[in-house]
């Protein structure tokens, strides 16, 4: 019911609450974590995982991956896997509805053990420091998305484990992520940097970026904007999960905004985890979030092809 809370700021929540051992503090993060998806599609986590230095040597091999020169880049690029390893350069990925590409490049890092036909990761040799502490944050931020889901598994009054199997060894990207700066008399008419979208995911897990810029729709059409503590982690409903909840939890549409016209000479870098599970868990929703208030609202299909459906309308896979 819209007239419950309109949040204007995101619900902040400490995944220690959830780990600690403590069923009072366990049952109430799980209604916390619940509600706030319900409510926003979106929390801000502590107690994820993350170090404050590998943070940063994460975000320092990523500037400097991104600095190199196109041509060595470039390299790294394999339109073959549509986008799911290695680097995508610029002006490859427009936003599902909109004409203009986004104004941004990005690379993406899959399983760090793949297995069956999941293709292996892609890594820069002249950076070997980038695929390290990639894939510590990979496994780090991975291990933090398991516990959400276990909370969201008991809110939706799920087994606690009911998500284990179907992540294990999924389809989740960790994408290292630079938005080049702008030259406000050359951008294109209506070119953002991340035009409004939602996730296609279960759920993505954002480390602070390295500027403003972030912000979400909320319910009554207001944008609101989102900064993440330095120890903090933004947490949001993708739309693999908002199917698979019938819209109970909700995937809410964002987006990183231009700077200030005397901004736009700076980069912004930002580091998302999209958990994905695997490509055969089933997305039909789950009866209990179906009834007479809340009819069925989408088709059954698999998270596989509910993503290749997806790659697809933002261009990084042909049909």
């Amino acid at each position: 019911m819209l007239s419950e809370e309109l949040y204007n700021e995101i619900p902040s929540l400490d995944l220690a609450d959830f780990t600690s051992g403590d069923p009072e503090q366990k049952a109430r993060f799980v209604q916390d974590l619940g509600r706030a998806f319900n409510q926003i599609g979106f929390v801000a986590i502590r107690n994820h995982g993350l170090t404050d230095e590998l943070t940063k040597r994460l975000y320092d091999s990523a500037q400097k991956f991104f600095s190199a020169p196109d041509s060595v880049k470039q390299k790294y690029e394999h339109p073959e896997l549509n986008g799911q390893r290695g680097y995508i350069g610029k002006g490859k990925e427009t936003a599902k509805g909109f004409k203009v590409a986004d104004l941004k490049e990005f690379y993406h890092i899959g399983q760090p053990e793949p297995e069956g036909d999941m293709p292996a990761n892609v890594f820069p040799e002249e950076f070997p420091e980038f695929s390290e502490a990639t894939l510590e944050a990979y496994r780090t931020l991975e291990n933090a998305g398991k516990q959400l889901l276990r909370a969201i598994a008991l809110y939706l009054e799920l087994p606690e484990n009911y998500f284990d199997d179907k992540v294990r060894n999924g389809d989740s990207i960790l994408r290292a992520l630079h938005y080049f700066p702008l030259d406000p008399n050359t951008t294109p008419d209506g070119a953002v940097r991340a035009a409004a979208h939602g996730d296609i995911n279960l759920i993505t897990l954002l480390m602070g970026a390295s500027a403003d810029g972030l912000e979400v729709l909320r319910r009554d059409g207001k944008w609101i904007g989102i900064t993440a503590l330095p120890d903090q982690v933004v947490v949001n409903v993708g739309d693999m999960l908002d199917r698979l909840t019938n819209h109970k939890l909700k995937s809410t549409i964002h987006q990183v905004v231009n700077p200030p016209r005397e901004k736009m000479n700076q980069s912004r870098y930002s580091i998302p985890f999209f958990m994905h599970p695997r490509a055969d868990m089933d997305l039909t929703s789950l009866e209990s979030c179906i009834d007479a208030q809340h009819p069925k609202i989408y088709v059954d299909m698999t998270a596989g092809e509910f993503l290749d459906e997806r790659l697809m309308e933002l261009g990084l896979k042909k049909a």
